[in-house]
């Protein structure tokens, strides 16, 4: 799945499009590596996103095309 697509289906960012232009002024990190949006998801990387004041870091759980707002949390596991 794509990189953007996973942050809009795991609810880390509301809209593909918000998530889209994150990725392309380098403000997500996948593996401590900036990635473009196009960036395949695997479960195991360790995701970034630098929107706001606080970084949020995710590692990926698993990778669902479609989740219910209940479920999208367990797409990941919070690290910091």
């Amino acid at each position: 799945m794509r990189l953007d697509k996973y942050l809009k289906v795991s609810r880390i960012i509301k809209r593909r499009t918000v998530a889209n232009e994150a990725c392309d002024a380098g403000r997500v990190l996948v593996n401590d590596k900036v990635e473009r949006a196009s960036y395949n998801v695997k479960i195991g990387d360790v995701i970034e996103v630098q929107l706001g004041s606080k970084p949020f870091k995710a590692e990926v759980v698993s990778v669902n095309e479609y989740a219910k707002k209940e479920e999208a949390p367990m797409m990941y596991k919070v690290l910091s």
